[in-house]
């Protein structure tokens, strides 16, 4: 499947938008978090930092 035409969503956790992956072909109606962090993240209510401050 070309780039451009790859489905997206967006997590809940985190806000970004993120792209379908081959590995999520089968599972792909089921993914709501982009990251591991994020769905670890989800029962506890933090939000996850996605900016990096220095």
């Amino acid at each position: 499947m070309p780039k451009r035409n790859r489905p997206s969503k967006l997590c809940p956790v985190c806000l970004r938008e993120f792209d379908w992956r081959k590995k999520w072909e089968r599972d792909w109606e089921q993914v709501k978090y982009c990251s591991k962090k994020c769905r670890s993240s989800r029962s506890t209510g933090k939000t996850v930092n996605t900016t990096s401050e220095t």
